[in-house]
């Protein structure tokens, strides 16, 4: 595919959604503008079973380059994930085993081909390389890297200053992505601003060996507070969610990222944005939550949640499509009824969820977690929270 130097796509490239460039912006501009088929990747370390939004925010940035003919890689972690990123944490992330992190990453590649176009996207995983390294190897990495610039970490102040521990194998995690930009001899890595200071160890391995790294730092999707928005913090549109899940959630959104997450969760034009988010609210929100529903399961299906969701929550009517479940009794406890029907996923969840008055059996709240229900052959229509519903009838 031929390289294109659109100034106008460049421009879209280097300003949409990015927070900083390394080594600067000017100097990519210059890369990019001279024609040159740059080799950049995205790196994601499979520590849960679903990508989130918060990747679809650099997959979108990895596509961008991939339309103007540059060579992706979609990096997976598997070997990275075992040591665990210590980055924004303010303690030591529980180290996963192998097969916990293969387990996670089964449906990745699936998952980012909704962004991406994998035929045109090199897959890699790191433990190629990083499985491979003698003692001696590490430790001659290792030299490259000083520990006052590893306690220059904000995590790692922290933590100090608070008495928590910080152990040995979290310094290596840096020397250990930046080796993967040494590894695949990329010219660009691309990834959200909280890893800034992981891919610059890379860059700056790369420059020791005689090459430049460009790094490309996005914006992080944050609510209001400057909190990120992603599975620790338990507000997660997961990539794998429905599309009637993906529009609820994002209609959950604050007003105040409305903005934000038009500019790195969408491509709506800039301009187009600035006249939306100026009008009602409520409006605007739900042409994002169009918009990123589209993006991942296509126009239609974000049409049919959208006329879902006014359905259910602004006409307060029931879903048209509601799963069915029979069980063998004719009547059964609240808690085993919400965990059997997979709408808790334990006892304890069902009690909490009862006690706060979120379950209802057909129109009812239901706040005894001991109340037991009876069950007909017609099935009593049980709904959790605002957006899961379940029939459950005698069967």
């Amino acid at each position: 595919m031929k390289i294109s130097t659109d100034t106008a796509k460049i421009e879209e490239l280097l300003t949409r959604g990015v927070e900083n460039i390394y080594p600067t912006r000017e100097a990519l501009w210059s890369a990019l503008e001279s024609g040159k088929k740059l080799t950049l990747y995205l790196g994601i370390d499979p520590t849960g079973p679903t990508l989130h939004i918060g990747h679809g925010v650099t997959l979108l940035k990895l596509r961008d380059f991939q339309e103007l003919g540059h060579k992706v890689i979609l990096l997976i972690g598997d070997f990275t994930a075992m040591i665990g990123d210590p980055t924004d944490k303010t303690a030591t992330r529980k180290q996963l085993t192998r097969k916990e992190v293969l387990a996670n990453c089964k449906e990745y590649t699936k998952q980012a081909g909704k962004i991406l176009d994998i035929k045109k996207t090199q897959v890699k995983f790191n433990s190629k390389w990083l499985g491979k390294l003698r003692f001696e190897d590490v430790i001659e990495i290792a030299s490259e890297l000083t520990v006052q610039r590893m306690l220059e970490r904000d995590m790692f102040e922290k933590r100090t200053k608070e008495g928590k521990p910080i152990h040995l194998h979290e310094f290596l995690y840096p020397l250990m992505q930046g080796y993967d930009s040494v590894a695949m001899g990329v010219d660009l890595e691309v990834g959200g601003n909280d890893q800034t200071f992981n891919m610059l160890v890379g860059r700056d391995m790369m420059k020791r060996r005689g090459k430049e790294k460009f790094v490309v730092a996005t914006k992080l999707l944050t609510d209001p507070s400057g909190a990120k928005m992603g599975k620790t913090e338990g507000n997660i549109v997961a990539l794998s969610d429905s599309a009637e899940e993906m529009y609820g959630k994002v209609m959950s959104w604050p007003d105040a990222v409305l903005s934000l997450g038009f500019e790195i969760c969408t491509r709506v034009p800039m301009e187009e944005v600035a006249k939306v988010v100026k009008g009602n609210p409520r409006d605007a929100k739900m042409r994002l939550a169009r918009e990123i529903v589209a993006l991942y399961h296509g126009a239609a299906e974000a049409k049919r949640a959208e006329e879902q969701f006014v359905k259910t929550f602004q006409k307060h009517e029931t879903p048209s499509e509601v799963t069915g479940v029979r069980l063998q009794v004719s009547k059964i406890g609240i808690v085993d009824l919400l965990v059997q029907t997979k709408l808790a996923s334990s006892k304890g969840e069902a009690r909490r969820v009862i006690e706060q008055g979120g379950v209802q059996v057909d129109g009812n709240v239901i706040k005894d977690p001991n109340a037991e229900i009876k069950l007909s052959k017609g099935g009593v229509l049980v709904k959790k929270g605002k957006r899961h519903f379940v029939r459950v009838a005698v069967g």
